[in-house]
């Protein structure tokens, strides 16, 4: 975590502070429920003293009267304050998932390094509804401490020693509760880990699930997914028995603690110190703190889970950012010239390549981990170690990232499909109707729409799943050509489709993009054929260029690469 970064307890008191003019009503309204219950048995010891003793009916109902009133606004206070503070950790947990979403969709990258998307969603879930729960629990918890000072200040009136024993015995009982949490507070960080990690695998898992099938690898992954879910398992079993350990040691704890001031009480009623009817009351009282101790075990064990959550939460926020800097926009209309001075990253060793504003260039090379890190270089999700990348001669680590993906957009062969309409998805990012109209004939997905039932308005499964592998392609590179970016970078857009369909593509592909810098990463020939001139990359540096047959006819890593 970055010096400076959020960290769990800045997340916590945030989730908090964020939901205070929630929290501050359903806490004043929880404190007046506990009040009241905590005077229920004050009133019915009063009465056996005042009424029953002296045999008075007028009395008995004047007591009788005001206990119903006690009842009519304990439970109307009760309702609210539960309405309003679950409102505050839904509240709270939507603001978290939205700080998340914006963190993981943040330009710069960097949130999902090194977490599976299936862990980031388990955190956009299950940890922010454990931390929005703290602003659900913490009137409880004000409304318990409420009643014990109520209990305390009663048991006064009836015996200075009944109110010292409770006064005195409840800080130590708190501190006791919280030091008995910290075990269930570290399993819970573990439990939380381990769900994040399960959800991860099993969405890898059906991500790849044709890929698997087709390899005959289903039992591997079932193998692997039963080992990630029984360790996840087991680590919320052990969460689980920490949590009734500790709940079960508190309620111990407040069971003696009652049962001494029972037999106090008792012991003050046999000597005559207080009345029959003050033994009603301390008693009744001693049962009452029963309640208020669970509702701080309760809210104590919210908490130590929340805070488990919490670090979790902001280690996601404080995640360093792929890349830094850059604040320019842009300048005026793009031309979309892009240039690569002596660029190191990943598997590329000091690559120089030029793509004319305009033109139409297709990069050749059979190694996928270059293919990926040019991608990355072209996108700014990564900056070189070495070198630059420049767009119309500015360089992009002085763009803002998100200004300049809105000239230079990026495709990767594996881009998903969302689970709405065909024409949903290419509308995203359309620059207009007309553009959508050109894009899915120049992709032929205007020939898929005519094969759905309902054509373009037919939705699709999650990552367009209901789609053969061919119709998802050429929706994919219809939502990219529908942006009509200055520059399009695209990455193996036809693996899936047929080769006559792919002739088509790229024979329209070319006059789709007339005028606008157009980059193919791929080895398909029929794309090939129709750009302006091919670069090879081998051995991450820049081995030969030219037009597509003169590189056909005189290189042989080329012809290999393409041809093989």
């Amino acid at each position: 975590m970055p010096v400076g970064g959020p960290t769990g307890g800045l997340v916590l008191r945030e989730a908090i502070r964020g939901q205070r003019r929630r929290i501050v009503p359903a806490s004043a309204l929880g404190m007046i429920h506990q009040a009241c219950e905590a005077l229920v048995p004050v009133v019915i010891g009063a009465a056996i003293d005042s009424a029953f003793a002296t045999g008075s009916a007028q009395a008995l109902l004047r007591w009788l009267l005001l206990l119903g009133v006690l009842f009519l606004v304990l439970s109307t206070c009760y309702r609210t304050s539960a309405r309003i503070a679950e409102g505050a950790g839904e509240h709270a947990a939507h603001r978290l998932r939205l700080e998340l979403g914006a963190r993981v969709l943040d330009p710069r990258g960097g949130a999902d390094a090194d977490r599976l998307p299936g862990a980031l969603t388990s955190i956009a879930t299950n940890d922010a509804r454990r931390v929005g729960s703290v602003a659900t629990v913490l009137p409880y918890g004000c409304a318990a401490i409420a009643a014990l000072v109520v209990s305390a200040v009663a048991l006064l009136r009836i015996s200075v020693p009944l109110g010292l024993l409770v006064l005195l015995g409840i800080p130590p009982l708190l501190w006791l509760g919280h030091r008995i949490s910290r075990p269930l507070e570290q399993r819970s960080e573990t439990e939380q880990e381990s769900a994040a990690h399960a959800s991860g695998v099993a969405a890898d898992l059906v991500s790849g699930l044709r890929v698997l099938k087709g390899m005959g690898a289903e039992s591997a992954a079932v193998d692997r997914y039963r080992t990630t879910s029984q360790e996840s398992l087991a680590a919320a079993l052990r969460a689980a028995r920490s949590r009734a350990g500790h709940e079960g040691a508190l309620l111990a704890l407040t069971g003696v603690f009652i049962a001494v001031i029972g037999i106090v009480g008792a012991y003050l009623a046999m000597n005559g110190s207080i009345s029959v009817g003050d033994l009603v009351a301390a008693v009744g009282l001693a049962q009452f703190l029963l309640a208020p101790f669970q509702l701080l075990a309760y809210s104590n064990a919210e908490f130590a889970q929340a805070r488990a959550s919490a670090r979790r939460i902001a280690d996601v926020l404080a995640s360093p950012t792929a890349v830094t800097g850059g604040e320019r926009a842009p300048d005026g209309a793009t031309a979309g010239h892009v240039r690569l001075r002596n660029v190191h990253l990943g598997d590329l060793r000091g690559v120089d390549l030029d793509f004319p504003a305009g033109s139409l260039t297709g990069v050749v090379t059979r190694d996928p981990a270059a293919a990926r890190d040019l991608l990355l270089a072209l996108a700014r999700e990564t900056d070189p170690a070495d070198g630059h990348v420049e767009l119309d001669g500015v360089p992009l680590t002085e763009l803002d990232p998100d200004l300049l993906r809105r000239r230079v957009l990026v495709s990767p062969h594996d881009a998903d499909l969302f689970e709405s309409s065909l024409l949903d998805n290419v509308r995203a990012g359309a620059a207009g109707r007309e553009s959508v109209d050109a894009a899915l004939a120049a992709s032929t997905a205007d020939e898929v729409t005519r094969l759905l039932p309902d054509g373009g308005d037919t939705v699709l499964a999650e990552r367009g799943r209901s789609l053969s592998g061919g119709q998802r392609q050429r929706v994919a590179l219809a939502r990219a050509l529908a942006t009509d970016r200055p520059v399009l970078v695209l990455h193996d857009p036809t693996t899936a489709v047929d080769t006559v369909t792919e002739s088509r593509i790229a024979a329209r592909l070319r006059e789709s993009r007339w005028g606008l810098t157009t980059v193919l990463v791929t080895t398909s020939p029929a794309l090939l054929a129709v750009t302006d001139r091919v670069v090879v990359l081998d051995g991450g540096t820049v081995t030969a260029e030219g037009p597509h047959a003169a590189l056909v006819t005189a290189n042989e890593t080329y012809r290999r690469a393409v041809l093989a």
